[in-house]
């Protein structure tokens, strides 16, 4: 994704220009800054996100996005940027409610700097102080040393000066719609055909294929609708992910990249990891290793990449959710979709944008989300004498995926690929029982979970010292606790 940064002050190029080299692994095709009466903006962005002309009669634009609906949004717009200038000059701040697809922006206006992030949170957003001016960063490390107060800024919401901080829409619980599972099936498939077709644009896309049924699916509806699909997947010897991924690349005929890494070879490189990642949550640093090795593969072929991220929250693909009772699932769902901003999301981002690389969530396509929130949840978790998580969505791909991939069980990106306890153990070697109980708790709000936890944490302060609250990382929700 592009990486944006700036400042409701004029006049801070070199600023501006420093946080944009922090980030420079963003965008590799392009660099511009500008500059204002109120703003200082700035901008990097990868292959796959062309940087756009803008209208320079209007207020000026950086963007961290895919708008899929720009050329309906203003008449006689030539480019997405174009579309947004109009379109807020228009209808105002609410307009970014009625955007299709990830974003975060930011506009200079005559009060300062408008900024705004899809509801989501698929495209990052930082902010916080240069003194009493706002300021922003697509990523953390782009504002230390120069900001105070840093944050994240919440999905959902946009930021005008002298309104503040105003919520433009939620993911939240819709009543269920009243179809036959045949029906929904159906329609599922057909929102998600649109929602690959628009992701897959012009071509040069890959898939990162784990093998499950998320990223299958996207690999499955991206094949079909190109001349030739590239697919990518890492794991140590003996991985599932790689029986099933290749299992998947032949059945639709894609060009398939495979990556074995060795034990060892993973806290080597917990260091890069952890600095692109911002964070030390050890469920995520897990999840992460394998996936920015195929980030950095991806990135040698493709532009973009599709991944399966959102289809467990949404169909319910983990394991406890069997255990809720059908009334319960609608709103865990939307507890842990809420929760992707800066967990699982954060990973996708990171190991995709580190690499210069685009990754595009395909179930997180507005018009999936919006349907998928309204089937009922003994679609998603469907009893037959066994409980099967997302079985409305297998229902939907039957045919399109050999059998043994469709109702194969659900395994977290870090089991799949191998990573397993590998890394719990490596920790419990470094770490003795003393220094954990000294240095678990790293701030009132903030215990270290386990021993695996802490070895990343010293890494995370090793990179980013005390500007960074341990507070505004994300944890995953249920990660074991020693």
């Amino acid at each position: 994704m592009a990486g944006i940064a700036g400042v409701a002050t004029g006049g801070q190029e070199s600023q501006v220009g420093d946080a944009l080299h922090t980030i420079a692994h963003r965008g590799r095709a392009g660099k511009t800054v500008q500059s204002g009466s109120r703003v200082t903006l700035g901008e990097v962005w990868p292959r796959a996100q062309a940087r756009y002309a803008q209208d320079a009669s209007l207020h000026p634009v950086v963007l961290d996005a895919e708008i899929h609906n720009w050329a309906e949004l203003a008449t006689g717009a030539a480019s997405p940027r174009e579309a947004v200038q109009a379109y807020y000059r228009g209808r105002g701040p609410a307009f970014v409610a009625e955007l299709d697809g990830p974003f975060a922006l930011a506009m200079g206006t005559s009060e300062g700097v408008f900024l705004a992030r899809d509801v989501v949170g698929k495209s990052p957003l930082y902010w916080g102080r240069r003194g009493e001016a706002v300021c922003f960063c697509s990523e953390i490390k782009g504002l230390l040393g120069w900001a105070t107060d840093i944050a994240e800024f919440p999905p959902g919401h946009y930021y005008q000066p002298g309104s503040g901080v105003v919520c433009f829409a939620t993911v939240a619980e819709q009543p269920p719609i009243d179809l036959s599972p045949e029906a929904v099936a159906a329609e599922l498939k057909a929102r998600l055909v649109k929602s690959v077709r628009k992701r897959v644009g012009g071509g040069e896309v890959g898939v990162w294929l784990s093998g499950g049924v998320d990223s299958a699916t996207m690999a499955a509806l991206a094949r079909r609708q190109t001349s030739k699909l590239d697919t990518f997947v890492v794991g140590l010897p003996g991985a599932p992910d790689l029986k099933y991924a290749r299992m998947v690349a032949d059945h639709i005929g894609s060009r398939h990249h495979e990556r074995v890494c060795s034990a060892d070879e993973l806290p080597t490189m917990l260091q890069e990891v952890i600095y692109h990642l911002e964070s030390f949550d050890a469920l995520l640093v897990r999840s992460s290793l394998p996936n920015y090795l195929a980030g950095r593969i991806a990135s040698d072929h493709v532009s973009a990449v599709l991944s399966g991220e959102g289809g467990d929250e949404l169909f319910a693909g983990y394991h406890y959710l069997k255990e809720l009772s059908p009334d319960q699932i609608p709103e865990e769902l939307i507890d842990i979709t809420n929760r992707l901003h800066n967990t699982a999301l954060q990973r996708v981002d990171r190991c995709s944008a580190s690499h210069g690389l685009v990754a595009r969530t395909g179930f997180l396509d507005r018009d999936v989300v919006d349907f998928a929130l309204r089937i009922p949840a003994h679609m998603k978790v469907s009893d037959n004498g066994e409980k099967t998580g997302k079985w409305i969505l297998r229902k939907a791909m039957a045919g399109l995926l050999p059998d043994e991939v469709l109702w194969r069980r659900k395994a977290k990106f870090w089991e799949g690929s191998g990573v397993g306890d590998l890394l719990a153990g490596y920790a419990e070697q470094t770490i003795s029982d003393s220094e954990f109980a000294a240095e678990r708790v790293v701030s009132d709000a903030v215990p270290l979970r386990t021993k695996e936890e802490l070895l990343y944490y010293r890494i995370f302060k090793a990179h980013f010292g005390d500007s960074v609250d341990p507070a505004l990382v994300g944890r995953t929700k249920g990660a074991p606790v020693a």
